[in-house]
């Protein structure tokens, strides 16, 4: 196994920049086989977490192997943290499409991190800062990067709450003076190209790109359409001159392109093209207005964009043959690199990259990114090189399924994580889906897992006498004789938050201090503990978390052997084992009649980390699974177990409803089951405490101790991360699969139930043979799915489990034919 390295060097901060910039790893690692890759990545962990984590001592990234190094892994450290990012057979090198966002998706502090860390990054920014001041008589980096000490928070300047229409609040100065078109088209475009030249720089080179509005200028620029100087000029007064314009309004639309145009009236127009049923209208405040008020008596789902002008309509017009002038003035070349034109939706011609009113057409058209999706086609892989995470979702509906091969290089607006950690897990995904990358300009290591191991366990042997009490409290919780590596997690290696209460009771007695269970959660590694039990005991206080600005992985992906011998990748070992009790010990499908046959269709409605998948691919053979996930962190997981396995599926990194949409999903990584897109958190804590009290009643949960800790185990447990999910109808994947025959249905959605089952077109009705949901009894809700359910042919039986009574939570079996 041999490995690639990239170090992060830490650099002088940008102004305003937080202190402390961390050292991040990245190892790109080959194995000839799964089994050599596995151990030569745990070994590199070891390793990684052993080093030293400062600037001027780099870590010496070392793993061994041979041949063709076929198996692919990844292993990401920083902030105190090692983090295996996956592990994959190589299948065929791809090659890269670049995908550049456009307005919208833009934040202040976009890229902070990656113009401290990277001098690449930070050459291009303040090559654009340098030529953009005398357009924009200001320096464009102080609006990106706002001073936090100068009295404005740098809060995200795409709020999901505003989105969603839920919060009014007040906009910051900040994000105001970001927000202006004359200055959020340069800066975007900014960060945009020195991400690209970022990775560039890092072997990874676009085979082709597509741009979304703004975005075109990026793709052309690095085509060589335009050159650096040029394209910044064009950039700055076509914004200018838009600024200039007044405002419109714009509308975001779940119809087809076909279905909406006739509706369209009062100046308004189609603006984009976004899906098969997507689109985007713009057009005068009030006629926007009155066009959603029309949809919404139709029954059609709308949202308001947030934006200040109507991009890509005829409100544009009046500047077109402005901005035609300005482009005369500049040289435009043929593509080097092709790309595809927003306008036609097909691949950019030399004449129309190198005539100047091509741009003015370009300014008044509708932007048709579905069709140019369509034309890249299902080869490249997708990199979106640009701020948000819009344009992957985007990728998502129209390729179909394959979210695997669509990376987004920087994080969502909402998200609390560092710029560089994305960026870099990033890279490792494209290394793990064999992208068509100069590898070679990453330095390789030498020497072998076999040599690195005794490294490990002369660390090990080093540990304090904290440390090594440690080690016995938990073996003796997790019931193991094992050595336990200092750097994983209590929750990676088998721990849960049931038992992390009981630690606390046992480090109380052992060491005399109190920890709490976020501090378990934030402390969470052997060392780290460690060293907190340490802190406490010399009277310190445990401020902040142990990892810093850490990778925030939402899963820690820890490998776990199930008692029927399956291994796989999860989160959570409670609910592991729960679900893994619900559908392979107990069998509880099997035991209301529910069967898989041999060459069955299943589809799996709300997937987890796939359980009920791999069920289905082990109960029968040659069956086809379509699974349904939309949190990321649990299709990942989901992603990496079906790999595994050998299951014959199609993975959806979306929802399952009734209409094609966008939505918030709260997600809960510590109860990754009750995450929904419909949260109610004091209804989950009460599900979760009565739960607990049936286990308890059964024996199967040691109450010693918990009662101190239950409402903290619960505030810990709900503790939630926001997602922007897609939504389609189950029935418009029916049709794009061109599935006939669905022989299982198992929907699981946590009180989404009624809208996927909406989302079942007539004619898809006899299609289905047996299906199994789980039910919220909201109402008489259960009585009612029954009675629609027996409508549509089935033979229905709505049952509690014992380990639910007290709750509102049923599951319905329906067969046609009988429940048997």
């Amino acid at each position: 196994m041999s490995p690639n390295t990239i170090d992060a060097e830490a650099t002088p901060a940008a102004a305003g920049a937080p202190d402390g910039p961390v050292l991040w790893h990245l190892a790109l690692v080959r194995g000839d086989d799964g089994a050599s890759l596995d151990s030569g990545l745990a070994a590199l962990k070891q390793e990684l977490a052993a080093a030293p984590a400062a600037a001027d001592v780099p870590v010496r990234v070392r793993a061994g192997g041979g041949g063709s190094g076929a198996h692919r892994g990844a292993v990401l450290a920083g902030g105190g943290e090692v983090v295996e990012l996956g592990a994959k057979p190589g299948d065929r090198t791809q090659p890269v499409a670049f995908m550049f966002p456009g307005l919208g998706d833009h934040y202040l502090d976009m890229g902070r991190d990656l113009y401290r860390d990277f001098p690449v990054f930070r050459d291009a920014v303040d090559a654009c800062a340098a030529a953009l001041e005398p357009e924009l008589g200001l320096d464009v980096r102080e609006v990106v990067f706002p001073d936090p000490a100068a009295g404005q928070p740098a809060a995200p300047a795409v709020d999901l709450r505003r989105m969603l229409g839920r919060d009014t609040g007040p906009r910051s100065a900040d994000e105001r003076r970001l927000d202006a078109t004359k200055v959020a088209q340069p800066a975007l475009f900014t960060i945009e190209y020195a991400l690209a030249r970022l990775w560039e720089s890092w072997g990874v080179r676009p085979s082709v790109m597509i741009g979304y509005s703004l975005g075109e200028y990026v793709a052309a620029t690095l085509a060589g359409v335009l050159s650096l100087e040029d394209a910044l000029t064009l950039v700055a007064r076509r914004a200018a001159l838009i600024d200039a314009l007044p405002e419109g309004a714009m509308l975001a639309v779940m119809l087809p392109e076909a279905e909406l145009l006739p509706l369209l009236a009062d100046g308004t127009s189609l603006s984009a093209v976004n899906g098969p049923e997507f689109c985007v209208v713009g057009g005068p405040t009030e006629a926007v207005d009155a066009l959603a008020g029309r949809l919404a008596d139709r029954g059609v789902v709308s949202r308001r964009v947030t934006t200040t002008h109507a991009f890509h309509t005829e409100l544009m017009a009046p500047i077109a043959d402005q901005v035609t002038a300005v482009a005369r003035t500049l040289t435009l070349n043929p593509p080097r690199i092709p790309y595809f034109s927003n306008v036609t939706g097909e691949p950019i011609t030399d004449a129309e990259a190198t005539d100047p009113a091509y741009w003015a057409r370009h300014l008044v058209s509708p932007v048709r990114f579905a069709q140019g999706l369509a034309g890249i086609g299902a080869g490249p892989l997708l990199l979106e090189a640009g701020p948000g995470q819009t344009l992957s979702s985007m990728a998502t509906v129209v390729r179909g399924s394959d979210a695997g091969a669509i990376v987004a290089a920087m994080r969502h607006p909402l998200e609390n994580r560092s710029d560089t950690a994305v960026a870099l897990k990033a890279l490792g995904k494209l290394w793990l889906a064999d992208a068509d990358a100069d590898w070679s300009v990453f330095p390789a290591g030498g020497l072998s897992a076999a040599a690195a191991a005794p490294r490990a366990t002369e660390a090990a042997a080093e540990a304090s006498e904290t440390e090594r009490t440690l080690h016995e409290l938990w073996a003796r919780l997790l019931k193991t004789d094992r050595p336990i590596p200092r750097d994983l997690a209590f929750f990676e290696i088998g721990g849960n938050s049931l038992l992390a209460s009981r630690l606390l009771l046992r480090i109380g007695r052992a060491f005399g201090v109190e920890m709490s269970l976020r501090q378990v959660y934030a402390w969470s590694t052997l060392a780290r503990m460690a060293e907190a039990v340490d802190t406490l005991r010399a009277g310190g206080e445990l401020t902040g978390s142990a990892a810093g600005s850490s990778l925030h992985t939402s899963g820690s992906q820890a490998r776990f052997t199930l008692p029927n011998g399956l291994t796989v990748s999860h989160q959570n070992e409670a609910e592991t084992l729960h679900f893994y009790e619900d559908i392979f010990d107990h069998r509880t499908y099997a035991k209301h009649g529910i069967t898989v046959p041999d060459g069955g269709t299943v589809v799996d409605v709300g997937g987890n980390i796939g359980l009920f998948t791999l069920f289905a691919h082990y109960e029968a053979s040659d069956v086809t699974v379509y699974t349904f996930e939309p949190a990321p962190p649990m299709f990942e997981l989901l992603t990496r177990n079906a790999a595994e396995h050998g299951v014959n599926a199609r993975l959806f990194n979306i929802g399952v409803s009734d209409t094609e949409s966008r939505a918030e999903f709260t997600f809960y990584p510590r109860s990754s089951g009750m995450s929904s897109f419909h949260p109610d958190e004091e209804e989950e804590k009460h599900n979760l405490r009565t739960i607990i009290a049936n286990q308890q009643k059964a024996g199967g949960v040691d109450a010693g101790g918990l009662a101190e800790h239950a409402e903290e185990l619960l505030d810990v447990r709900f503790e939630a991360i926001p997602f922007t999910a897609t939504l389609r109808p189950l029935s418009a994947v029916i049709r794009e699969q061109g599935i006939e025959r669905i022989d299982l249905i198992k929907i699981d959605v946590q009180k989404s139930e009624r809208q996927v089952i909406a989302g079942i077109a007539d004619e898809d009705w006899p299609k289905i043979q047996q299906m199994v949901l789980e039910a919220h009894d909201a109402d008489g809700e259960v009585a009612r799915l029954v009675a629609l359910l027996e409508d549509r042919g089935f033979s229905v039986l709505a049952e509690q489990d014992e380990l639910y009574v007290g709750t509102d939570i049923h599951n319905i079996y329906a067969v046609r034919g009988g429940i048997r």
